[in-house]
């Protein structure tokens, strides 16, 4: 039996048509230092890059 891995779960989500969606990295701490429309680019979520996506599904085996 093939092992969901944990860590990619919390961190990644698959939509319905099998696209991987991610967080931006590094917004819990210095917010005053970033610009407010980089703050508002960062509340948006992002699609994994096509290079990083088969390697991600390969840790998502049943989905999510």
């Amino acid at each position: 039996m093939q092992k969901t891995k944990k860590s990619v779960a919390k961190r990644f989500k698959l939509t319905g048509t099998g696209k991987l969606m991610r967080r931006t990295p590094g917004f819990r701490h210095l917010l005053a230092a970033k610009s407010t429309s980089a703050k508002r680019r960062a509340t948006k979520d992002k699609l994994v890059a096509p290079g990083q996506k088969a390697q991600l599904l390969r840790c998502l085996p049943h989905g999510l």
